[in-house]
């Protein structure tokens, strides 16, 4: 049995998280011992403990842009120190074959390979185009000798990063990410009615439109508002819901949001729902799923977790969800950034019920061929075969 360090830089149950948790829960335990380093406690470490998956919490030197002050700056050299002794002490144990970073968030992992001489593989799941320092910093790193091999979560992150790069290009490798597609849970209609009656707020006549996902610069929740606002003048049983929390630190986005909803006059149609840690039977009650992120997102794990509950999504026509989504088959792709492409493609789905259903299906089928997580989990283990 060959041990693995896995690094990740978060302990809560959002995109990421996810992958992490249903990769780790699937890995070959006879083939790979996995142990994760985590940065604080969390739902995330909870999961993962229940798969008696062994989880440790220290420092994983997580980039972010105010850093670059005198005092972010020891900080972080205090925390590279304390983060190396505890690494250290885990590989005296352990004797690790491979060090995988779980998204660019974290830089302890390539730090201590590099240290200790152990291979490197990175899964990256992020686009980075701004601030430009942090672009070129990525790419320079990603391109270490010291870094064996990057996995990317979907050809569009692949090949930002890979653009013009000669050496990042022969070590680089897409894999979609995959969530679990049996035994998966039922509810029954008194479950989904209690669901949509007391935290959608939703009459059972009423079309429900959802957004899943951090509230965020980015994710489109105002975008979405925009969309619906339009939308509501001539529907008048339309609810539209937000489940999801703003980042630590980073309220404002959802003071927005509530201030926005208050200025449409849209209180009796929004709801805002903090994160669920169990989030199934949310997708399960509602009708459509909207993915409207401003910027690419680089995989779209929600637009997979909604097929698989058998409903359409409307997405942005950039980044991973355009690998995911079949435009006009499972649901529909729109013009980024703009709120009236995107009322135009949840009208058509408003209006045709029987198409909410069709969409629904074949979007379900779609996830049990092509992101399946056995698939995911299988294609990893080649991975981990050849770089061990």
């Amino acid at each position: 049995m060959k041990s693995i360090l896995f690094i990740h830089q978060s302990a809560e149950l959002y995109g990421s998280d996810k992958t992490m948790l249903y990769f780790l829960s699937k890995l070959d335990k006879t083939k790979y011992l996995p142990v994760i380093v985590l940065p604080f406690d969390g739902p995330l470490k909870t999961e993962l403990e229940k798969n008696n998956i062994k989880v440790v919490i220290a420092p994983v030197l997580k980039l972010y842009r105010k850093m670059f002050t005198p005092k972010n700056m020891i900080k972080f050299f205090k925390e590279y120190k304390e983060g190396i002794r505890t690494l250290d002490k885990l590989n005296e144990e352990y004797k690790f074959k491979l060090v995988y970073s779980h998204t660019l968030a974290a830089l302890i992992g390539i730090m201590f390979a590099k240290k200790r001489k152990i291979k490197h593989l990175w899964h990256v799941q992020e686009i980075i185009a701004k601030p430009k320092v942090f672009n070129l910093a990525f790419k320079k790193i990603l391109s270490w000798k010291s870094n064996h091999k990057v996995v990317y979560d979907s050809i569009a992150t692949m090949n930002f990063w890979i653009d013009g790069n000669k050496i990042l290009t022969k070590k680089s490798e897409a894999v979609w990410n995959g969530i679990e597609t049996t035994n998966l849970p039922t509810f029954t209609a008194n479950e989904l009615a209690e669901v949509r009656k007391n935290f959608f707020l939703s009459n059972e006549d009423e079309i429900v439109i959802a957004l899943v996902g951090r509230i965020n610069s980015w994710k489109g929740q105002q975008l979405l508002l925009s969309a619906f606002a339009l939308l509501s003048k001539t529907h008048t049983n339309i609810k539209l819901v937000y489940l999801g929390s703003a980042p630590p630190n980073q309220e404002i986005f959802e003071i927005e949001l509530h201030h926005k909803i208050k200025e449409y006059n849209l209180q009796d149609k929004v709801v805002v729902i903090p994160f669920q840690k169990d989030i199934t039977k949310f997708w399960n009650a509602i009708d459509i799923a909207v993915v409207p992120s401003t910027e690419p997102e680089p995989f779209g794990m929600v637009v997979i977790e909604a097929m698989l509950a058998k409903k359409p999504v409307v997405a942005s026509n950039h980044g991973g969800p355009t690998e995911i989504l079949v435009h006009n088959e499972t649901g529909f792709l729109f013009e980024p950034n703009n709120a009236e492409s995107l009322a135009t493609a949840l009208e058509k789905l408003i209006q045709d019920k029987k198409l909410r259903i069709e969409y629904g299906k074949r979007g379900y089928e779609r996830v049990l061929t092509t992101f399946s997580l056995k698939s995911h989990v299988n294609h990893f283990e080649k991975i981990f075969q050849e770089l061990i």
